[in-house]
This record gives C-alpha cells, sequence and structure tokens, in this order.
C-alpha cells in the first residue's frame, strides 16, 4: 500500500452548527465519528427532509461551544475492544443518551447544559418570529450526507492563495484533516472511488467530492462572513472542496496515523 499522507488533526461536531472539539484520536464507525453531531437544533420553518437550525440561518451559533460532562464515555464505544472486530451490518455499543449530555458555553461564557430551557429560549430569540427551535438528539451523527468528511491543508492553503485572502481550516467543518504528500491541493479529489486505510484499523471509501455551502464563509472564532470561499470553490471547482466517505472497517484513527491507498 502506498502512503499518501497522515492525519493532521481530528475534530468532532458534538452539537450540528455548533463550534467543533479537537480530539486527538476519534472512533470511525460506520455511522461516523462516535459522539459527532449526535445534537441538533430542528427548526419548525425548515424542510422536513432538513429540519435543522444551522449557521446558514443563524451564523451565531458557531460561537456556542458544546462539551461532553462525561469524557470518557464520549470518546469511544463502551465495547471497544468487540467493536473494532465487528463486521459490517453490526453496530457498536453506544452509551446511553443521558452519559452523552452536553454543556454549552454560551458567547457571552454562561454554562448551560443542552437541554436547559433557558438555552433554548435564548436560541429562539435569534430565530423569525414564525420559526420555533427544539432539539433533536441521536446516538447517529446527523450529518449533512455522509458519515465522514475530510479536507486536506494542502487544499485550505491552495484555496486561500486563491482567493488572495487567509482561511482557517476550520471552516470547513471536517472530521479529519489531512496532511498529503501531494502539494498541489485538491489532491483528495482524485481519491474518489477509491479505498483508503487509515492506522492500524481503519478503512474508508472515498464516495463523492463535498459540495458546499454557505459555512465555509464564516469565520470559527468570530462569525464573520467572507463570502470569497465559497465564489472560488464555485468558480473553479464546481462548487466542490473536500471529499466524503464511508467507514468500512471500524476501529481508531488518532493524529498523526499514515493514511495509505488501498484501491
Amino acid at each position: 500500500m502506498t502512503v499518501i499522507g497522515t492525519v493532521e488533526s481530528l475534530w468532532r461536531y458534538p452539537v450540528k452548527s455548533m463550534r467543533g472539539e479537537q480530539i486527538n484520536s476519534a472512533f470511525a464507525g460506520f455511522a461516523g465519528v462516535y459522539g459527532d453531531r449526535i445534537y441538533a437544533l430542528k427548526s419548525s420553518t425548515a424542510e422536513p427532509g432538513f429540519p435543522y437550525l444551522t449557521g446558514r440561518e443563524h451564523r451565531e451559533l458557531l460561537l456556542y461551544q458544546p462539551r461532553f460532562r462525561n469524557q470518557q464515555n464520549a470518546a469511544s464505544p463502551l465495547n471497544l475492544a468487540e467493536a473494532e472486530g465487528l463486521e459490517p451490518g453490526l453496530t457498536s455499543l453506544y452509551a446511553e443518551m443521558d452519559d452523552l449530555k452536553l454543556e454549552v458555553v454560551t458567547p457571552s461564557g454562561t454554562v448551560l447544559a443542552i437541554d436547559d430551557p433557558e438555552l433554548i429560549d435564548m436560541l429562539q430569540h435569534k430565530a423569525n418570529d414564525e420559526d420555533t427551535v427544539s432539539l433533536l438528539r441521536s446516538h447517529r451523527s446527523m450529518t449533512d450526507c455522509r458519515p465522514l468528511s475530510l479536507i486536506s491543508l494542502q487544499t485550505v492553503e491552495r484555496l486561500a492563495d486563491d482567493c488572495g485572502t487567509s482561511i482557517d481550516k476550520r471552516q470547513f467543518r471536517a472530521n479529519v484533516y489531512l496532511n498529503m504528500e501531494n502539494t498541489n491541493g485538491f489532491a483528495e479529489d482524485d481519491l474518489v472511488g477509491k479505498t483508503l486505510a487509515i492506522g492500524p484499523k481503519v478503512e474508508v471509501s472515498i464516495l463523492e467530492r463535498d459540495p458546499r455551502c454557505a459555512m465555509i464563509t464564516l469565520d470559527p472564532d468570530t462569525a464573520k462572513s467572507n463570502p470569497l470561499p465559497l465564489r472560488q470553490v464555485a468558480k473553479a471547482r464546481d462548487g466542490m472542496a473536500g471529499v466524503y466517505a464511508a467507514v468500512l472497517k471500524e476501529g481508531t484513527i488518532s493524529d498523526g496515523d499514515e493514511i495509505r491507498l488501498v484501491g
């Protein structure tokens, strides 16, 4: 197998559209990264097929920092050793939702439980008058499309050069950031249809390029918008940057793990 890069960093987003958290290792299961996007905010005015309140409608969501109260329960499945040996079609054992509860640090510094009515009221006031905001919970990641998202640092750097502006990698809200041997940028596009081995156990199938939306225009620290990244990917890259993947073999991915081309 050919080494094509390494894992630069790993991220999960416990609440959809809220600020992410960097983690040293991640359990990549068939449903995605353990603990990723297991909470979301439901909007009563959203489309039934995509019922979420996101940073596209409410930019300040990016300034809310969720954190698990029990970091051990949120780190990996309860049956980690067995889960890493499961075949496709079987599911790793998730902690109960009560053991995966979150608290959220608001932009003002107030810390509230994820299900605290005060937090929901706070977000309700940011929504439009016709909208009702409520909380959704799920063991499986409530991702937009595929369970795992990847993008290389080289692609982010290339896009920044093309735009003539600085771009924070976090704007792409990937689970796995790659440091590729190919330094040209957008090298992950050529991986679509191929299988990658990441670390000692995990294998993923690269399914498709990642279609981008206004989320990549938002500064993760200020929520201010710069439209240049989205304009550039629309103009030069068919609106795509990074790739989506499905997990073929479950296991733990860690910082610095080699990424190898299987086929």
